[in-house]
């Protein structure tokens, strides 16, 4: 007899052993299958510094569920974690605790620094792997890797040399995004634009020669000191006079040009925009394409420069105010408009970045570019949803050269040399000598991720683990990296190996507040899954997620909001920054998560169900069957038709996963089982467990089909599907759910006919059902029914569903009528109710409530009342009564219904 579950599902006591007991018996590496090709998954990998967010979550949920079915599948898989040493955010951690020491970096110099770096790493980094192991992650943590572990370092220096070697990489003054606090330069991906509400200033240029004058609009009019023309669109006949002209630059004295750029909007502000090319990366082109000289009036540490004149040393907000009242005191401020605007900050330090020319290494991309492109229109990477083949094409078509370098000393230090006397400089994976200078920047860490695909597993050496795991097969990523990472991943799998690191590339959804806003850290608003797995356990935070998975729509995660100091809730995104209750600086935690919420009811709808099938179980009952075998005996409708819905579901399921449709299968798993195995099939099986001899049949049917729901139901919640399977009967020891057979549908299992009967049994019942709910009867009373051409019905199956008794003729007396399908359905109101007292009980009520609605009505008329009561008391007794006159007209549509009379 199988082992009984616990009333209740408890996950804190079982995720752990469950996840242990995985780990110990290796089930998370790949089988060693050589005739079978492995399926191969490189997790995206997360900053040494991360902690798991809600992003990470559906990512890895996705991750999960995917290689836990292909493992079921037979399928050698293998999903490779790793993390990457995240140059600027780890080097902000090192610094900051530094400076609470007391130390500045430059102090304890570069070879010190990095072993704290190291330190740091060993002691706090790897906190989301831990994690990605409590969300139940089934990843293959014997090959995890790290971006400065000896044999990445290795690959990462070959590519780079081997670019070098090629004439690739090179030295030059470009423009980039600079961040005045960390001193570095940083990638498009580490800009996050925020809305500021600020201004736009109009002010007049006039000309050198006459009275014409331009009036520019701008957000950043401190940068003017630095303009070298002003652009007007080419067709523009407001301004076709002065093109060529020149004018002369406020505050500078300097001459500037006129110059007309089709780049220019003519819509936006006056039709004329200031040039800047050293300060704004259009500006850039439209001084590249113009010829235009560049002025530098913002340094590297967000301050003036000599080149500001009487500007210099001013920090860029302290210029902002000194140019606007100069520029006003000269009678040259137009006028100032409000205008919200996205400014471009580090997403690490929160400081406002600053476009200026930097002299960095760079690589030429063109020729990579092009063959990612080859490979894309080849189908040698597919992309779903299939509308980011076109993103990533097009990227790929406008690519511009990579900036390599950054200004910090965490990371993979750039392997170019000088020779001190010579100025020899050479790219060299080891220090050609003593006399021989390391360039002191480190790479972009895109650089060294870029290779994630093919380096975790071992290259440049020939290892066995890249012939056998190489090229992988799947690529699972959010759309934010794309570009930066998707697309270089492809350039430099196929420049190494000569094959695209992977086949498919799976972009998911953005998690979003309840609201559609973006979840924020910063805003109080970004939720820690951590806090939904302790509260709701990981199976159900897991399914949450995965089942609101659907290509090309972003994931809406609806929460409750509490005050960590007084527990005040709050359920709307737009927080406070002090509490509302006990004016606190307000901090929250989740009290109260929608979906998280009704995942977790679902997971204990399972439990149940299973609890309920294995208490009513003997000794003698057998473990699952094949349900091919079990149709072979002689079966009721009821399990003809739960075997044929069940095999329609394991197609269902299998299709999703095959698209990747995880929300679709999620939807069909949950339909199956809480509307059709529990609603239906369980209750209906009922009577047959207490018939000793149709309980064996039916036991044998209902532990079947509950193997193979939790088979489909393990890749979304793998810690409660094991616990219930593994108390089957028949179990051997020592094996898991997770290494089990993947159901496949078999068409032999498919029975049109069952599915079509019970449909009209499931139609009729709830039919009657809806009639005895109008009538409000106890849910155990039975009532007559009548329903038309009954025998085409499974009678016994309505008769214990509805309740109800059927009659062989339709009644002739006062009956609640309906129809379902074809069938008329009638229940006569005799016997089920008594009328004259029932119309006796409405009438009293209504007597009573038509009382106090004159009262309230009267209340209302009164001019006394509405003129001195407060606002606030007039609406709620005006809601008071609105709520009155609502019970009354449900009352006399009652009574309505009971006499059949429409008059009162």
């Amino acid at each position: 007899m199988a082992e009984e579950l616990n009333r209740t599902y408890e996950p804190a006591e079982v995720e752990g052993r469950w996840y242990q007991y995985w780990l110990d018996h290796d089930y998370f590496k790949p089988r060693d299958d050589p005739d079978r090709q492995p399926f191969v998954v490189t997790i995206p990998p997360p900053n040494v510094t991360g902690e798991l967010h809600m992003g990470h979550a559906l990512e890895h949920v996705i991750h999960d569920a995917i290689i836990r079915r292909k493992r079921m599948q037979g399928i050698p898989t293998l999903c490779l974690p790793g993390m990457d040493h995240a140059s600027i955010s780890t080097q902000m951690k090192v610094v900051d605790a530094l400076q609470k020491e007391g130390i500045d970096r430059r102090d304890i110099g570069r070879e010190e620094f990095v072993k704290r770096c190291w330190d740091w790493t060993d002691h706090y980094g790897g906190t989301i792997l831990r994690q990605l192991r409590s969300l139940g992650c089934s990843y293959d943590w014997s090959r995890q890797r790290f971006t400065l572990d000896d044999p990445y370092v290795d690959a990462v220096l070959e590519a780079f040399v081997r670019f070098y070697d090629r004439g690739w990489i090179y030295r030059g003054l470009r423009m980039v995004n600079w961040c005045p606090e960390c001193q570095t330069v940083v990638s498009d991906l580490e800009v996050e634009f925020r809305d500021l509400n600020s201004h736009l200033w109009h002010f007049r240029y006039p000309a050198v020669e006459g009275s014409a004058s331009i009036v520019v609009a701008t957000t950043r009019p401190e940068t003017m000191l630095g303009d070298t023309a002003v652009a007007v669109h080419p067709e523009d006949e407001r301004y076709a006079d002065l093109v060529g002209k020149q004018l002369l630059l406020p505050l500078m004295d300097r001459p500037i040009l006129v110059v007309a750029d089709e780049q220019v909007d003519r819509e936006f502000g006056t039709g004329a925009v200031k040039v800047t090319p050293a300060h704004d990366p259009n500006d850039d082109e439209i001084g590249q394409r113009h010829d235009l000289p560049y002025v530098d009036v913002i340094g590297k540490d967000g301050c003036m420069t000599d080149a500001a004149g009487a500007y210099a040393g001013l920090t860029r907000e302290e210029a902002r105010k000194r140019v606007l009242a100069d520029l006003d005191a000269r009678g040259l401020l137009v006028k100032t408009e409000d205008y919200a605007h996205s400014v471009g900050h580090h997403d690490r330090c929160g400081r406002i970045l600053e476009p200026l020319r930097s002299e960095q290494w760079f690589m030429n991309m063109r020729e990579l570019a092009d063959g990612a492109l080859k490979t894309i229109r080849e189908g040698r990477v597919r992309f779903t949803p299939e509308r980011f083949t076109a993103a990533e094409t097009d990227w790929l078509e406008n690519i511009r050269d990579w900036c390599l370098s950054r200004q910090l000393w965490w990371g993979h230090r750039i392997p170019i040399y000088t020779h001190a006397e010579t100025g020899e400089v050479r790219a060299a994976k080891e220090s050609p000598g003593p006399e021989w200078a390391q360039d002191e920047d480190v790479l972009d860490t895109w650089f060294s991720s870029g290779m994630w695909p093919f380096a975790t597993l071992g290259w440049p050496r020939e290892t066995e683990d890249l012939k056998r795991f190489y090229p992988t097969t799947l690529m699972i990523m959010g759309r934010d990296i794309l570009y930066l990472w998707c697309a270089r991943m492809i350039m430099l799998g196929e420049e190494f190996t000569g094959r695209a690191p992977y086949a498919d590339v799976l972009i998911h959804a953005t998690v979003l507040t309840g609201e559609g806003k973006r979840m924020s850290k910063s805003l109080g608003t970004g939720v820690d899954p951590m806090e939904l797995i302790n509260r709701y356990g990981a199976d159900a935070t897991r399914f949450s997620l995965a089942q609101q998975v659907s290509e090309g729509q972003d994931i809406r995660f609806k929460v409750t909001w509490a005050c960590k100091n007084c527990d005040h809730e709050y359920q709307t995104d737009d927080l406070p920054d002090t509490c509302a209750n006990c004016k606190e600086p307000l901090e929250t935690h989740v009290v109260h998560a929608d979906q998280a919420d009704a995942a977790r009811r679902f997971c204990t709808k399972i439990w149940n169900l299973s609890r309920f099938m294995l208490m009513n179980l003997d000794e003698s009952t057998p473990g699952p069957q094949p349900l091919e075998e079990l149709k072979r005996q002689e079966l009721e409708l009821a399990d003809r038709w739960i075997i044929s819905r069940y095999n329609a579901t394991v197609a269902a399921v299998d299709d999703a996963f095959e698209r990747y449709a995880l929300g679709e299968a999620c939807h069909t798993l949950y339909h199956f089982v809480w509307d059709e195995l529990a609603d239906w099939y369980a209750e209906l099986v009922k009577p047959r467990l207490r018939d000793e001899a149709a309980a064996p049949l039916a036991r044998a049917i209902l532990i079947s089909v509950l193997d193979g729901v939790l088979r489909l139901a393990h890749p979304f919640m793998p810690f409660l599907t094991e616990e219930i399977w593994q108390r089957l009967p028949e179990r051997e020891a020592d094996t898991s759910l997770c290494v089990a057979e993947w159901p496949q549908p078999n068409d032999a299992l498919h029975d049109p006919e069952a599915e079509q009967a019970m449909e009209r049994v499931i139609n009729v019942t709830r039919a009657i059902r809806n009639l005895r709910a109008e009538l409000g009867l106890p849910s155990g009373q039975r009532v007559n029914a009548f329903v038309s051409d009954d025998a085409r019905l499974e009678r016994a199956y309505v008769e214990h569903s509805a309740p109800c008794d059927l009659l062989s003729e339709a009644p002739t007396e006062r009956a609640l009528q309906a129809r379902a399908g074809e069938f008329d359905i009638a229940v006569p109101l005799a016997g089920a109710i008594d009328v004259e007292a029932e119309v006796a009980k409405v009438e009293k009520s209504l007597a009573g409530l038509e009382k106090e609605i004159n009262k309230r009505e009267g209340k209302l008329r009164n001019e006394q009342f509405l003129t001195r009561a407060p606002a606030e008391i007039v609406e709620r007794e005006r809601g008071v009564l609105n709520d009155l006159l609502e019970q009354h007209k449900a009352l006399q549509a009652r009574k309505e219904l009971i006499t059949g009379d429409g008059s009162s």
